[in-house]
């Protein structure tokens, strides 16, 4: 399951490169001629956006839709086929480059398979465009990119009972009152996926002492997609609890620092992901030296560079939860000890705890998972089991996780997923890490006259993977994969005999060495 979650996240990516590499080099031109015209080129071109547009949907259905999954691995291996002839055509035209001044033309050895070449391409087009007519029968729609249409927004109510934040919520009021003297406060509660940034805000919120000096307060799911004019909107219907038939920005602002001027507000931004500071510029402004002394926005964001983008914002960094405290989570969600009460439960329910490493999402989750459940195999099994494997329509783990996988640049998708690659609790080199990355080509060219390695300096992990640890017994490598890692310490005959299948292979890592006892090559 980990391999089919990272390679569909990895291929939204890989699509953009590919198409940014394929049809912007000269090289194509160069080898190929007159022979890739350009209607080929533009039917490519236009298969890899539909294709690339398909994507994001079919990511997050395949997990309940195994046709889903089948079309996205029929896609991927397309795009792979694509890069594998890009790789070729940029080969070939270094080759030209190299032998051009030499008695020996290459044009023969050009000319030879450069029909054959035209060819493949031609094919490639077709396959993907195959794949494209089929999202009316997979039920595949186009999702604009930084939708979260599939996630639901976050509300001011508070959920259950809060555990382990009494030091952050202490904090964060004084935190709070400190900025009485100021017009405008702006607090930023920072944290990564799961850690409880919205909980905390919740109890904010609705702390009736804290609140008492507040003449209005409004509460915004922002999201991922930051549209000034929609958020701005959406302030206003919260503080007059209602509808706003307002279209134009210039009215909504007017209206916006109407409602605001001298009163003393408490406005929260949940979920920010935008740090572009001249969107936040333009709808922070009626908010600015417009109310009383001590108004205070407050946002949640998993971004420190949130903070960065928007004006005099200052952070609240939110920490782990202890296990502790995360048992106490997973505790309550699983009607423990009222029908789950046994002592031999809440020893493996603690060992449970481990996995959810201090989110108390991830504790909620896994509580909600073994409430039905009542006996000791049921509960060893989620224990034994990977986070991976988990049902995702009911688990928030992965959409929280992979949320923030999806938000990531195309090219730093392929470097952090090329990190999977590893085994767990790997310790990367900095500096050895950054010229793999350059060997398998996965990072962006400079555009400020920088070395690569000073690009891949600024990245921080990761491409679409094998890892032999993880396959089971019965399990192959699959013939498309690009990246493998093998243990020759539980290497057996029958993995040897899939790897040499494998048709694309670009990275081959062996761990160990041959002379183990359990080497059967």
């Amino acid at each position: 399951m980990a391999g089919t979650l990272v390679g569909g996240a990895f291929l939204s990516g890989f699509i953009n490169v590919v198409f940014d590499r394929f049809l912007t080099t000269d090289a194509v031109n160069l080898v190929l001629g007159k022979k890739l015209g350009p209607d080929l080129v533009q039917r490519l071109k236009t298969a890899l956006l539909g294709a690339e547009g398909l994507v994001a949907d079919a990511e997050m259905k395949q997990f309940g839709n195994s046709s889903v999954r089948k079309w996205l691995d029929s896609l991927r291996d397309a795009v792979y086929c694509a890069e594998d002839l890009l790789d070729t055509v940029l080969a070939k035209a270094a080759t030209q480059k190299e032998l051009s001044s030499s008695w020996w033309s290459p044009s023969f050895f050009i000319n030879r398979d450069r029909d054959d070449m035209v060819d493949k391409i031609e094919g490639v087009v077709t396959r993907i465009e195959d794949l494209g007519k089929q999202k009316d029968f997979l039920g595949l729609e186009k999702i604009p990119t930084g939708s979260s249409s599939w996630r639901t927004p976050s509300t001011s109510l508070v959920k259950g009972s809060v555990y382990g934040r009494e030091d952050d919520q202490k904090a964060l009021v004084q935190m709070l009152n400190d900025n009485n003297e100021h017009h405008l406060s702006v607090i930023a509660i920072v944290g990564i996926g799961g850690v409880g940034k919205t909980t905390l805000a919740q109890w904010v919120y609705n702390n009736k002492e804290f609140m008492k000096g507040f003449d209005l307060k409004a509460w915004v799911c922002v999201s991922e997609k930051f549209e000034v004019v929609e958020t701005t909107r959406n302030v206003i219907k919260q503080l007059h609890g209602g509808s706003c038939s307002l279209d134009d920005f210039n009215s909504l602002q007017h209206t916006l620092k109407g409602e605001l001027s001298n009163k003393k507000f408490f406005i929260v931004l949940d979920d920010v992901w935008s740090d572009d500071g001249d969107k936040w510029s333009n709808f922070m402004t009626p908010f600015q030296q417009n109310g009383n002394k001590g108004s205070i926005a407050l946002l949640t964001t998993r971004e420190e560079n949130v903070v960065s983008a928007v004006r005099n914002c200052q952070p609240y960094f939110l920490r782990k939860l202890s296990e502790d405290y995360c048992w106490s989570v997973l505790a309550e969600n699983a009607s423990f000890p009222q029908s789950n009460g046994r002592a031999a439960l809440e020893e493996i329910g603690r060992k449970i705890v481990k996995k959810c490493d201090g989110l108390p999402l991830a504790a909620e989750t896994l509580g909600h998972l073994l409430r039905t459940k009542h006996d000791i195999e049921e509960w060893n099994k989620i224990l034994m089991s990977h986070i991976w494997e988990f049902p995702v329509e009911k688990s928030k783990i992965i959409p929280a996780l992979l949320i923030s996988y999806f938000h990531l640049s195309p090219y730093l998708k392929r470097c952090f997923v090329y990190c999977a690659l590893f085994p767990k609790d790997f310790q990367f080199e900095k500096d050895g890490l950054i010229l793999l990355w350059i060997a398998e080509d996965l990072l962006p060219p400079p555009k400020r006259g920088e070395s690569l390695e000073e690009v891949g300096s600024i990245f921080l992990a990761g491409d679409f993977y094998c890892n032999s640890e993880e396959l089971g017994e019965e399990e192959e490598i699959r013939i498309q994969t690009r990246h493998l890692f093998v243990d020759l310490r539980r290497c057996s005959s029958k993995l040897y005999n899939s790897i040499s299948k494998v048709e694309s292979l670009r990275t081959l890592l062996l761990f160990g060495d041959f002379s183990s006892p359990n080497c059967n090559l």
